[in-house]
């Protein structure tokens, strides 16, 4: 089974999901939305952080997540 681990930083203002080991993050690409890209050695992306991310006090964050099935 995958896992997918969530993080908000009110602090910070950032969100970080990472969907792959986030230990073995090689590289950090900034897209220029605001977004880093953290990828493995191989290039593949395992994980993204968007910045500048706030959410009010009285809202919950909501997760919804979409599987696929490779072909």
């Amino acid at each position: 089974m995958a896992e997918v681990n969530v993080y908000y930083d009110p602090m910070g203002n950032t969100l970080t999901v990472w969907f792959g080991d986030r230990y073995s993050e090689y590289l950090c690409e900034e897209t220029g939305d605001e977004v880093i890209l953290m990828k493995n050695q191989k290039g593949e992306v395992i994980g993204f952080e968007k910045l500048n991310y706030r959410i009010s006090e009285n809202t919950n964050l909501k997760i919804s997540l979409e599987t696929a099935i490779p072909v």
